[in-house]
Parts: structure tokens; C-alpha cells; sequence
């Protein structure tokens, strides 16, 4: 019987186009993965990805559908989701297989760590901000805005931005899928080989040794402590 699909949409009203994944983009990226088939249903929400947008109409019917036709929902990119936790959980507890077209291979327990990892990241960076911002304040620095910087300035900004959201994604992606592999008590050697069958590439683009594994292994068990 031919596996049948639902698509859901999640879209931004501020800056959506900034990621790169507009709705086209994430049509684009769903479609490809179907090799040109089109999913049987397509749903979209408009809103923010923070919490108080767990209450996602769209994404709610998308669900009722799934159950009713016997389907699997796909979307574009895990983070279209949520990076809540307890929003993943809530989907896990839905009892609709669903899959991310940039980690097909990930079973749900990989999906949890991953939204664990980026939900832990979004924290770390909104608690360095406010300490960068206090100490600056402390020394007596006036706080700029983005009104006064350079077009350029600005340019760089936000390149550096992407990039730096780039890598952490890269490391957020291989190390849930680390985690899930060590469960089964594999080697770091057999891990990276896992890793570069699979195409994950470390942040600097290179394929991984065991030695990187390791270190992001270790880097998620001390965050985790």
C-alpha cells in the first residue's frame, strides 16, 4: 500500500524570509523529498514559534487528518515544529509518525534529544545576552541600536548570524543522533562512520572522526548534569 502524506507548514508574520524557509521554501524542500508527488492534504499556521503558539490551529487539524486517513505527517525542517520540548511530547503522544525531510533517518527518541538541544541552546543565548548587556551597562557603555549601525555592519550582522546558527544546527543534528547511537552502545569509531554514511558534516563541513563524536558526546552529558 502506498505511504500517504501530510504536509504542515509553519510560517513566521516577522522576518520568515531571514531563515530562508518561507512557506516555497519549505513546499520546495517537502516536494523534493517526495521526489515531485504532492501530499495528499497541506496545512499551514502563521504565528511565532514560542510557546504560547503550542495552541496551533493548523497543525491540530493537521493531526486529525493524519488519524482519520492513516498518514504520516512531513514538514520541512524539525525546528518548523517547535523548539519546546514539551510541544515535541505532546506530538510524540499523538501517535502520528511524522518525519523531517533534513533527518529522515531520526526515530523519535533522536527527535526529543534534538528539540531538547535546540530548546537548550535558545536559553543559553538569551542568558549570555543579559549578562553581556548588564556588564556593559556596569561599565558605563551606552547601548546601541540596530538604527545606528552601517548598512555593512549590518550585513556582516546578520551573516555571522546565520552562520553561527548554521553550525550549532550541525552540532544540535549529530549529536542526537549520537546519543541515540551510543544508546545501542556503539563505539564512537562506528558512531562517525554512522554519521558519514548518513552525510552529517561537522560545523567546519568535514566529515567525523571518532574523536569529535566524543567531544560532542561529552559536551551534551555535562549539559545534561
Amino acid at each position: 500500500m502506498k505511504k500517504k502524506y501530510v504536509a504542515y507548514y509553519r510560517v513566521s508574520s516577522k522576518k520568515q524570509g531571514i531563515s530562508g524557509l518561507g512557506l516555497d521554501a519549505q513546499k520546495n524542500l517537502v516536494y523534493t523529498f517526495l521526489k515531485g508527488e504532492k501530499p495528499i492534504e497541506e496545512f499551514t499556521d502563521i504565528e511565532s514559534g514560542t510557546i504560547k503558539g503550542n495552541d496551533r490551529e493548523g497543525l491540530k487539524n493537521a493531526l486529525n487528518f493524519c488519524r482519520e486517513q492513516n498518514a504520516t505527517l512531513i514538514i520541512a525542517k524539525l525546528d518548523r515544529l517547535s523548539r519546546n520540548v514539551s510541544f515535541i511530547s505532546k506530538l510524540m503522544e499523538s501517535e502520528v509518525e511524522f518525519i523531517a525531510t533534513d533527518m529522515p533517518q531520526a526515530n523519535k527518541f533522536t527527535i526529543h534529544i534534538f528539540s531538547a538541544l535546540a530548546e537548550q541552546e535558545a536559553q543559553f543565548i538569551s542568558e549570555r545576552t543579559q549578562v553581556a548587556l548588564q556588564e556593559a551597562r556596569k561599565k558605563g557603555k551606552k547601548l546601541g541600536s540596530p538604527q545606528n549601525l552601517t548598512q555593512d555592519a549590518r550585513k556582516k550582522g546578520t551573516l555571522a548570524r546565520i552562520r553561527k546558527a548554521l553550525e550549532n544546527e550541525n552540532n544540535r543534528r549529530a549529536t542526537a543522533m549520537i546519543v541515540s547511537m551510543k544508546k545501542d552502545n556503539l563505539s564512537y569509531r562506528k558512531i562517525a562512520e554512522g554519521l558519514n554514511e548518513s552525510g552529517f558534516i561537522t560545523s567546519t563541513g568535514k566529515k567525523f572522526s571518532s574523536s569529535q563524536v566524543f567531544t560532542l558526546y561529552q559536551r551534551y552529558i555535562t549539559k545534561i548534569e
